[in-house]
């Protein structure tokens, strides 16, 4: 599972008044003749004169971050005064249209401060995230809260019946309406007042919750004395433990350092079992360790917060307000699809721990399986039923190759495009290379970033964002950006890949796919800018393509002989994805259900959270409640370091279950391409004008009805997970398969 898409953290709270990566437009108010609007000095000023508008990361430094974010809000604060002050009556051009296209310069500030915050951060940028969140959240209140600005957007809004209007100008109407409503337009002034204060606390605390974790990451390494001890790992694998020992000051001793998920990678070729326990519980305990990092006083807070915000607008806890603009529209559509999973996942869990022990016996081991045994005897077990060898696996996948002759390779089948590596662009760390993407006509579509390695300064997990949205309003073209964190090989390696980060590759790139393919006049509504549970879904249907005959043919050779990988090899990879689901799955399942959970606290229940010790009891509690193996398999990440729902920089607070939903439209998807002739150019644009064209521009269940001619089906997605073999999978689900009636229709 992937972390996904990399929002722009407190500029995105300012939903009706910024197109985030927004250039000068041909707008004109007759506002700007009595409201003097400063003139923008310094970098920012303008877009970039690199192609594309790309950012010059030459022409920053750390030091002008703070400055520019103060000058871009004075000067559109006054662009907002601007809009309200014309005397002229309230039109779609001098409101709506005039609101999408203010705060140009803060856009271009916010992008590259929150692009190099995620990916390559330090104390300074940290200091001025701190500092520029709260006010960033002040900023936005002050837009989506004045009523003066309401006023005017409402009288547009309670007039559109009598307007003409193209469908996209309909839609930028209804959402900016709808943001200031959600924002609090219509709250009395005192509850208004609360809302301001609730947001610029949660911008404090949701930061501090990102960098605390992120510290406690790094602090949480494992570190051993001897090379001995990191037996089962490669040569390299420990040659690069060594160095970052080195680099963190131990020489001579070895580290791991964490990923941002409970399990880590290393544990299942780790033979010395106390070392293997040692290194588990350093990820399970970060961040709950009682010392500077500890988050669960902040979790506490920021739940007693969120619930509170959630009863000034009417409704029970966080989850029901948040979600009012998602494909599935409620908690209780999420859960009801959630839980229909969970007994045949239940059985599966005891099933593969019954199998996992018996292996553990037949190893001559006196112990029953525990969370960081898991991964290696399910690994012994794969390679016995399923003769696969991970290890077999990753001299196929090169890093390089899987990007240009795996995945480039399919984007080029499928919908025609070509990529010319480039030079000439400036990066923000020389791990970064970049692309010129052109479109089936030979024309230039995009510039592509790609920034793969793990290091310190860059958060845990995966994700794509925009540097520059496309936009026919600006005449602008996306410039999208990649980011992984796959550990790097020492240096004069090949750089060989785990068939899970090829698939992160994949994934990465179909959300790449759906910003390159954007078609919008306006940025705000442009490419990947859709609900949360419907973006994951394209991203997911790229995955199809890593082990489509034709592409895994192209790019998955031995780096040393050149061969192709063997078919039996690529077989065994499909036989074993089934397997191990008790634990690939239900680690995801209980984390999407936890985020519910936390997220489903009425302001009473909230307050009755304080203390560490009660964070962890209703943690424990909420897990036991869902009748899985808690105890074997833990979710993919606790609560204290859970950055999807409680970080200031990704805003999946109530929809980390959107994984799950977009699976299961994902898996429908694929069963179509498979049905329909595959890789193919028609297949290939029938996706792209029915689905990564569209942006937010229509009804997400319409969208998927006009590619796929029906609604969404469960089925396939039970299938893929190896979930239908059992009476409690049988049980589990609709006769047919299909979601009811009252789920799909919006």
């Amino acid at each position: 599972m992937k972390a996904h898409i990399l929002a722009t953290s407190g500029l995105a709270l300012i939903l009706a008044g910024c197109s985030t990566y927004a250039a000068e437009a041909p707008v004109e108010t007759a506002a700007t003749q009595t409201v003097e609007i400063p003139q923008a000095t310094g970098y920012f000023a303008e877009r970039s004169d690199l192609p594309f508008y790309a950012p010059d990361f030459t022409q920053v430094s750390d030091d002008d971050y703070l400055p520019a974010f103060e000058q871009a809000m004075t000067i559109h604060k006054a662009e907002i005064e601007a809009i309200k002050a014309n005397p002229a009556a309230p039109t779609f051009e001098n409101t709506i249209v005039a609101l999408e296209t203010s705060g140009q310069m803060l856009g271009r500030v916010a992008t590259m401060f929150f692009a190099l915050t995620g990916a390559n951060t330090n104390d300074t940028l940290d200091a001025v995230q701190a500092e520029i969140g709260p006010k960033l959240a002040a900023h936005s209140d002050s837009i989506t809260l004045d009523p003066v600005l309401f006023a005017r957007v409402k009288a547009i809004y309670d007039n559109r019946a009598a307007m003409t209007m193209e469908p996209e100008d309909a839609v930028l109407l209804e959402e900016t309406y709808e943001s200031m409503v959600q924002a609090g337009a219509l709250l009395t002034d005192a509850e208004k007042e609360q809302v301001r204060a609730i947001n610029t606390e949660l911008s404090t605390l949701t930061t501090e919750f990102s960098q605390r974790v992120r510290a406690a990451t790094v602090e949480n390494a494992l570190i051993v004395d001897t090379r001995e001890e990191l037996a089962g790992l490669s040569d390299g694998e420990i040659e690069a433990a060594a160095k970052l020992a080195a680099d963190k000051g131990m020489e001579g001793k070895f580290a791991i350092a964490l990923q941002n998920t409970t399990q880590q990678p290393s544990l299942p070729n780790l033979e010395n079992r106390a070392v293997r326990e040692k290194l588990f519980t350093l990820s399970h305990d970060r961040a709950v360790m009682g010392d500077k990092n500890d988050t669960r006083e902040l979790i506490a807070k920021i739940a007693q917060l969120r619930a509170q915000k959630a009863a000034l607008f009417g409704q029970p806890d966080w989850a029901s307000y948040v979600m009012y603009d998602r494909m599935a529209k409620t908690p209780r559509t999420a859960l009801d699809f959630m839980e229909q999973m969970v007994p045949a996942l239940a059985a599966t869990q005891r099933r593969e721990a019954a199998m996992l022990n018996a292996k553990i016996e037949e190893e001559g081991g006196d112990f029953e399986v525990k969370p960081w045994d898991w991964y290696r005897y399910a690994e012994m077990v794969r390679k016995e039923k399923y003769d696969l060898d991970e290890n077999a696996v990753k001299p196929y996948f090169e890093i390089n190759s899987v990007l240009e002759n795996g995945i480039f390779f399919a984007a080029n089948k499928l919908y025609g495009l070509s990529f010319e590596k480039r030079t000439d662009l400036p990066v923000y760390h020389p791990d970064v290379t970049t692309y010129t993407v052109f479109d089936k006509d030979g024309s230039e579509l995009g510039i592509f970033y790609f920034d793969p390695y793990q290091r310190p300064s860059k958060r845990g997990g995966a994700w794509m964002s925009n540097f520059v949205d496309q936009s026919y309003l600006y005449d602008q073209k996306p410039v999208i950006y990649n980011v992984l964190n796959i550990p790097k090989a020492p240096e004069g390696e090949p750089q060989l890949v785990s068939f899970d980060n090829v698939n992160t590759l994949f994934h990465e790139f179909g959300h790449a796919l759906h910003g390159f393919f954007a078609d919008q006049k306006y940025a705000s509504l442009s490419g990947t800018a859709t609900a949360r549970d419907f973006v994951e879904y394209p991203s997911q249907v790229n995955e199809l393509w890593a082990t489509y005959p034709e592409v895994l043919q192209n790019y998955a050779k031995h780096y040393e002989t050149g061969e192709t990988i063997p078919q039996e090899l690529i077989e065994k990879i499909e036989r074993a994805a089934k397997f191990n689901q008790g634990y690939d799955f239900g680690e995801v399942v209980e984390a999407a259900l936890l985020d519910m959970k936390w997220h489903a606290l009425s302001p009473e229940q909230a307050a009755a959270i304080n203390t560490p010790e009660e964070v962890d009891a209703f943690e424990r509690k909420s897990l036991e409640e869902l009748g899985l193996e808690i105890d074997l398999v833990p979710p993919r990440y606790r609560s204290s370091y859970f950055n999807h729902i409680f970080s200031s920089s990704t805003g999946y607070s109530s929809g980390y279950y959107s994984y799950l939903w977009t699976e299961m439209l994902d898996r429908d998807s694929r069963q179509w391409f498979l049905d329909n002739g595959g890789l193919t150019r028609e297949n290939g644009d029938h996706y792209r004008a029915t689905v990564l064209s569209r942006g937010g521009t229509m009804d997400y269940f319409k969208m998927f009805e006009n590619f796929l001619g029906r609604a969404p089906d469960v089925t396939p997605m039970l299938v893929a997970r190896g979930l239908t073999g059992s009476d409690e999978a049988a049980d589990s689900t609709a006769s047919d398969g299909k979601l009811p009636a009252s789920t799909v229709s919006k």
